[in-house]
């Protein structure tokens, strides 16, 4: 097991009713000026909006709302956003929402608390992120974690790149968890966040040559808890303790908890983002379209351990009278399966996508940065054999 730092500092408020709750603890954590950011218009015809406004009313707190982030959330509005912030004077930045809610109002406050520089800049690390304002979130989509984890995205549209940033100023003061406010949750949403929590884990469980019994039985767990209520969820999104699973798996999925003693591996994410900046894909069906070609092209290198474990321990599959690489065969085979169970696409055709060599080699240098950064900790993988996983996926 490797040296490793277990640090997840945002406070969970996780129930019914919770939202009622939001002002109370933008309170204690010292905001008074509050931008609200969140998505289209169901959450305000819900009334969740209201409720959340209510609750800052009582605590005697002033807000300005800024609706209308979009999935692969963009640059420009996030920019637009922080102009907003400092024209209002906010102090404390509040998502409502998912993932983009929640990235976006991460964006909105690093760029906020250094007005002085450009959040691509930022963003891409040209320049250091030395503070940022406090950020929290009430969240409505169980799927990308970022409610407890240190990492965040932004599409560049001008550009067509996405792109991340892992830094402690991207941890939630606080996460307001109520999965009553998935039920109204689309299928294909609640798959795509299914999608997107399965590969949070799996990103940092195929890493060969390294022991980490706990860690592994508390993502193996939490994949099998995915497997179990994700099809529930979707025949019934007010099925509230399978709902709850759900979205409870989706924020440890993400707080670097099923890393620790090992790390992580996200070379998947890269060949999803690519796809998602250029052809504007949902993040979890862009993953899920390209992690059996991925797998299958890797798997009997040094990982062939993980992948037989995986089969053995997530998907129940005996190794009796199969050789390492049957077994491991058959846990990718599973996966697909199940992919596949709950509408997501495996293949990019299905992703609605038919990217031509020019096209899928313009993917490649985007997701190895140029062909300057190899991906997987499996082995080296760079510009070249990308662009061979995208064939196989084709």
């Amino acid at each position: 097991m490797q040296n490793f730092v277990q640090y997840t500092p945002t406070e969970v408020i996780f129930g019914r009713g919770t939202e009622n709750q939001t002002g109370a603890e933008v309170k204690k954590w010292g905001g008074s000026r509050v931008f609200l950011v969140y998505g289209g218009g169901s959450a305000v015809r819900s009334g969740l909006i209201g409720r959340v406004e209510r609750s800052l009313k009582d605590e005697g707190i002033v807000w300005e709302e800024f609706g209308g982030v979009h999935p692969n959330p963009r640059l420009a509005f996030a920019e637009e956003g922080v102009r907003k912030a400092l024209a209002f004077g906010a102090d404390f930045i509040l998502a409502v929402g998912g993932g983009s809610a929640i990235d976006t109002a991460k964006a909105i406050a690093h760029g906020t608390a250094n007005p002085e520089e450009k959040l691509w800049d930022i963003w891409t690390q040209k320049v250091p992120l030395t503070k940022s304002l406090p950020v929290a979130a009430v969240l409505t989509i169980p799927a990308a974690g970022s409610e407890m984890s240190d990492s965040a995205v932004l599409t560049n549209e001008a550009i067509g790149k996405k792109a991340g940033i892992n830094t402690p100023f991207n941890r939630c003061r606080f996460a307001v968890m109520n999965p009553e406010l998935a039920a109204t949750l689309p299928a294909y949403q609640i798959a795509c966040g299914v999608t997107d929590i399965m590969m949070h884990t799996m990103e940092r469980y195929f890493i060969p040559g390294i022991q980490c019994e706990m860690t592994d039985c508390i993502a193996e767990g939490l994949l099998r808890t995915v497997i179990k209520n994700g099809p529930k969820v979707l025949e019934n999104p007010s099925d509230y303790d399978a709902m709850a699973e759900i979205m409870w798996c989706g924020s440890l999925s993400h707080n670097n908890l099923t890393e620790c003693g090992r790390g992580k591996d996200f070379s998947v994410h890269k060949l999803g983002h690519a796809l998602s900046a250029k052809y504007d894909v949902a993040h979890g069906a862009s993953l899920a379209a390209v992690w059996g070609s991925w797998a299958r092209y890797l798997y009997q290198d040094q990982a062939l351990g993980r992948f037989t474990q995986f089969a053995e321990n997530v998907w129940g599959i005996s190794g009796d009278g199969k050789t390492e690489e049957e077994t491991a065969l058959a846990g990718i085979e599973k996966t697909e399966a199940f992919f596949r169970s709950i509408g997501m696409p495996v293949s990019l055709s299905q992703l609605g996508v038919q990217p031509n060599e020019e096209d899928r080699k313009a993917l490649s240098l985007d997701a190895t940065m140029g062909d300057t950064v190899k991906l997987t900790r499996i082995r080296p993988l760079g510009a070249k054999e990308v662009g061979e996983i995208y064939q196989m996926a084709m």
